[in-house]
């Protein structure tokens, strides 16, 4: 797609000339505000003229005062906001073609040629109508006097390109719709408030949760909190399934568990296609178990509140790549739809999308259930196999007669429980003993070893912090002790949890294996810290957590600052030397400068981030937020900026100051630390397991070969699994960073979004992608 720009097109002048309007339509998703926001100020960086449609195709079709200009100071204060702040609309007269004609006739009198559209495959495939049909509608408004042969040759081309706001998931060859993380927070909120509440009656609680047609709100759901069964129209239970659910409920409390959740989908349906409901489960429940059963339908309560740091992230990003999509396009390019494939923002042509979202519902009505699982996409498949794997396999009878040992590194942080839980329940799936180490290498080294079972686990993926304890002690010192009780407990593989103390210790028991072959075990090592610095993964266990606590403080600040006027804040975030909280917390709260280790600054630039604020204090915008890393810079402290900023903005603006502190760790995790902490420990065990398989020889586990040492990371689309000893390069000991960090890239449209005079680098293009060939796999 991209391919038709040169790269050395000055992104500030891109848009001279061009007019780009943005709408929203169908159901309202949290984090739709986001895309609007940097829509319009990205389009106006590039010099486009950017409207605003209110009220959705309803807007468009009205025209007059729904189309209206919008300006930078119109999108201040939208981040935080959920719903959508332009309004939108179900339009009946936009599916007349009568509708569509005057729809076009108030964009083509506007000079808007550009059309960006968030919302569901329905509004989207509307809009693709509406760009196929144009030189059509315009030939006939052409005809009908309505504008002149001038006027239509100007437009004679419409450019769509659309962001998927769905707070159900529901749209294939995107990883993430706008909204469907902050619809997992509100759902999870009222998962750990009804588990307190059940447990203290012995009750089963069947929670109903959005998703006609889509099952991914309940699978993260059911994933996210261990539940004990989950219903999805992807992929209806067996034949018999009654029995079985009754079954799995009364050995859950036979083993101890006080309660039990089930999750309903609300197009959940039975192999005969019958639907399957919250009430009818909650008869079954009663009637054949005799257990205290109550159900709770969260209906629009998923839609609402304040979207979450990833869909303002989400939001912010598809905004920027959307108005680039639209002024790079030619009449030939199709249209398209933004989105993140694992970090990665990608174009994807709108209809072959479309197509495939139609082709899972046809599989459905088809009982091809297993194809219906996979067009959902890779991240759908994935969820749904850990969880069968977690959820639906009692351990065997027959052991391995293998030891796993699992311990947490570092500052403890959110998500560390549910990685380890997941480790725990797939490693006895597996048939192995598994071992739990307090404390730490220091309980290894002192012997605090105790084998931990399946119920010891129960309720920990909610649970904040490290139930087992976590220390920053390295290995280096009690080598001796640690081999000896390797050879006590009989450890054959290790699980190390932890932030970059987990990756120089596992280095060091690696380095260790020459003089104690004790350590020559394979052991792997899931990153799991508030400042994402381990390097060989994109992102750690317990940094989206931290992400939300800052930019849910940041949010009061901004608000507060907002109402006392002239007021600027300056907040510090952890991080070490690794700027990406402090990055990412900038871009979900709308900060106007983050200062970072890796970014270095001085006086000079901190001189131009003070005249910009004085700039900024002219305008409406009255308020200012600045981020500071803990370690950015030895000099420019935090007190230092402070009282800079006070005294070049006497009489101007005043300043306050906040130190966010150890808060950033603690909290229950978010849904997407839960999920992703759950996916990486059973993901360990499973490649423990079969490393183990591989170097048993002579009666004995022997493993000394690079790769049988690896962190556990994500890395740009999937979970890969990197040797300790081949991330050394990319290390950067001293300050405990990788040298190569991706987000570092995503920091310039933070500072576009605060109306930095700064030049977007637009050499890196994101080319079109196709995913139809997914169909031709499945032997449609």
């Amino acid at each position: 797609m991209s391919k038709d720009s040169p790269p050395t097109t000055d992104p500030t002048k891109m848009g001279i000339g061009r007019s780009i309007a943005v709408l929203t339509s169908g159901g309202d998703a949290q984090g739709m505000n986001a895309a609007v926001r940097a829509t319009v100020r990205v389009g106006l960086y590039t010099g486009a003229k950017v409207y605003f449609v209110h009220e959705g195709y309803q807007g468009l079709v009205d025209g007059g005062d729904n189309i209206r200009p919008a300006t930078w100071e119109s999108v201040s204060m939208m981040l935080q906001l959920g719903g959508t702040v332009i309004g939108s609309a179900r339009c009946k007269d936009f599916r007349s073609r009568e509708g569509r004609m005057t729809a076009a006739c108030n964009l083509v009198k506007l000079g808007i040629t550009n059309l960006c559209v968030i919302g569901g495959d329905g509004s989207l495939t509307g809009a693709n109508q509406f760009r196929t049909e144009w030189s059509g509608l315009l030939a006939d408004l052409v005809k009908a006097g309505k504008i002149t042969q001038e006027q239509a040759s100007k437009s004679s081309h419409l450019n769509i390109v659309g962001m998927v706001g769905s707070i159900d998931n529901d749209f294939c060859g995107t990883d993430m719709t706008i909204g469907t993380d902050s619809a997992l927070h509100r759902i999870i909120e009222v998962v750990d408030a009804i588990t307190t509440t059940a447990q203290s009656h012995q009750r089963t609680f069947i929670l109903e949760v959005m998703g006609r047609h889509c099952g991914y709100l309940a699978l993260v759901t059911a994933l996210s909190c261990g539940a004990d069964w989950v219903f999805i129209p992807e992929m209806p239970p067996d034949e018999g399934w009654e029995e079985h659910l009754c079954r799995r409920l009364t050995n859950q409390r036979a083993r101890g568990s006080r309660l039990n959740v089930i999750i309903v989908a609300e197009g959940a349906i039975s192999r005969d296609g019958k639907p399957i409901t919250s009430d009818l489960i909650k008869k079954l429940v009663t009637d054949r178990l005799g257990f205290d059963t109550r159900t709770t339908t969260l209906g629009h309560v998923q839609r609402g509140g304040t979207p979450s740091a990833f869909d303002r992230i989400l939001g912010s990003r598809m905004g920027v790549e959307a108005v680039m999509a639209l002024l790079e396009a030619n009449p030939d390019t199709p249209a398209c739809v933004v989105s993140l494939s694992g970090n990665q923002a990608v174009r994807l042509p709108l209809m072959e999308c479309v197509q495939i979202t139609k082709d899972v519902t046809s599989a459905m009505d088809q009982g091809r259930f297993d194809d219906a699982i996979k067009l959902r996409g890779k991240s759908f498949e994935n969820n749904w196999n850990t969880y069968k794997l977690l959820a639906h396999i009692n351990p065997p009878d027959t052991k391995s007669n293998i030891n796993v040992a699992i311990l947490n590194i570092g500052a403890p942080c959110a998500g560390m429980n549910a990685a380890v839980r997941a480790a725990v329940r797939m490693g006895l799936i597996q048939g192995h003993t598994m071992l739990a180490v307090h404390d730490g290498f220091d309980g290894l080294a002192h012997g605090q070893v105790e084998p931990i079972i399946w119920t010891s686990v129960s309720g920990w993926t909610g649970k904040g912090g490290s139930v087992l304890g976590t220390k920053r002690t390295l290995p280096g010192k009690f080598l001796e002790q640690i081999s000896q009780n390797i050879a006590k407990f009989n450890i054959h593989a290790l699980v190390i949890i932890g932030g970059f103390e987990a990756y120089v210790g596992g280095l060091e028991l690696v380095q260790a294996r020459e003089k104690y072959e004790e350590m020559c075990i394979p052991m792997v090592v899931i990153p799991a810290t508030v400042s994402n610095n381990v390097p060989g993964s994109d992102f750690s266990i317990g940094a989206d957590t931290a992400l939300n606590t800052i930019t849910s403080t940041c949010d009061r600040i901004k608000q507060s600052a907002a109402g006392t006027k002239r007021r600027v804040f300056i907040v510090e975030t952890m991080g070490g030397y690794c700027g990406y909280l402090a990055t990412m917390a900038g871009l979900a709260a709308g900060a106007d400068a983050a200062y970072i280790f890796e970014e270095k600054f001085n006086i000079r630039d901190l001189g131009v981030n003070v005249g910009h604020l004085l700039e900024k204090m002219k305008t409406t915008v009255k308020r200012g937020l600045i981020l500071r890393n803990e370690n950015s810079n030895s000099n420019y402290t935090t007190d230092f900026i402070f009282n800079l900023y006070s005294e070049e903005g006497k009489g101007v603006f005043d300043c306050r100051k906040n130190i966010l502190g150890h808060m950033q760790q603690g909290g229950t995790p978010t849904p997407f630390d839960r999920n992703f902490g759950t996916k990486m420990g059973a993901k360990s065990v499973l490649w423990l397991t079969e490393k183990l398989k591989e170097c048993y020889r002579h009666g004995r586990i022997f493993a000394n070969t690079p790769d049988s040492a690896c962190v556990l990371g994500m890395r740009k689309r999937a979970l890969n699994f990197q040797p300790l000893a081949d991330l050394k390069s990319d290390t950067d000991f001293e300050h405990r960073i990788p040298k190569t960090q991706w987000w570092l890239k995503i920091r310039p449209i933070m500072k576009i979004l605060a109306k930095y005079d700064i030049k977007l680098d637009t050499s890196e293009h994101t080319d079109m992608e196709h995913v139809i060939n997914k169909r031709a796999t499945l032997g449609k």
